[in-house]
């Protein structure tokens, strides 16, 4: 497949090396432009881009920046891309840490990614975002194998979902139908699936273990991260 990846950092950078290997057309961009994905390209036979073209005929498009970054890339990033494009959305929100106090996310109380769709104006499919970016490279491993890591994905549209789920697996990775996107608070920052290194019957239960309550952590507002029993609820939308 032709695949876009938005964001060279360490999941987007770990990808772009594991899906070149596997044979896969990527095509990667960051907000400092191509010239310094130099040594990434080669090391991994992706093309750097510019951010503006990262979707351009494009099946699938990782977006992986910091969440409040998404609402400044340039409109229209995925126009030109195939039919049926696939979006992957492996973004967290840390209000207190980097991104800022987000007020739909907050006091609308939609999902992450939800908040995503609306910035981009196109459906996602929700992955990688509780993943070590050094797993990605150090644990796939073959479908069966026991010790097996799984990963929930959440998304409304089934093929999508299929797609990202298959791709996984390609990877080296298991997969838990997280359901949509609505119900992807279950694999937010500080949920018991978040950073889980288990198979499938471990993140099943975690997901199934989630509360809709945001911690005061992970709110713009209250007690410094890490301080605080203080939590507010989530409305699922």
């Amino acid at each position: 497949m032709k695949i876009g990846i938005i964001g060279a950092g360490n999941i987007g950078g770990n990808l772009t090396r594991r899906l070149s290997a596997l044979g896969h057309d990527v095509f990667v961009a960051n907000s400092r432009g191509p010239h310094t994905l130099t040594e990434l390209a080669e090391a991994t036979g992706a093309t750097p881009v510019a951010v503006e073209e990262a979707a351009r005929g494009a099946e699938v498009v990782v977006v992986t920046i910091p969440l409040k970054a998404v609402p400044h890339l340039p409109s229209g990033i995925l126009d030109g891309a195939a039919d049926g494009l696939v979006v992957i959305d492996t973004n967290n929100y840390y209000p207190q840490q980097r991104d800022g106090r987000i007020a739909a996310i907050e006091d609308e109380g939609i999902t992450e990614s939800r908040w995503v769709e609306h910035q981009l104006g196109h459906p996602v499919v929700k992955a990688f975002n509780g993943t070590y970016a050094q797993d990605i490279l150090d644990r796939p491993l073959a479908a069966g194998h026991p010790d097996r890591m799984a990963l929930p994905v959440a998304g409304d549209d089934e093929a999508a979902k299929a797609t990202v789920r298959a791709l996984i697996d390609e990877l080296g990775f298991d997969t838990v139908d997280a359901g949509g996107i609505a119900d992807s608070w279950r694999q937010q920052p500080d949920t018991p699936v978040y950073g889980l290194q288990a198979g499938v019957e471990a993140v099943t239960k975690a997901l199934a273990e989630a509360s809709p309550e945001r911690p005061a952590a992970f709110r713009g507002w209250g007690p410094p991260f890490g301080v605080g029993p203080d939590r507010a609820r989530i409305t699922r939308s």
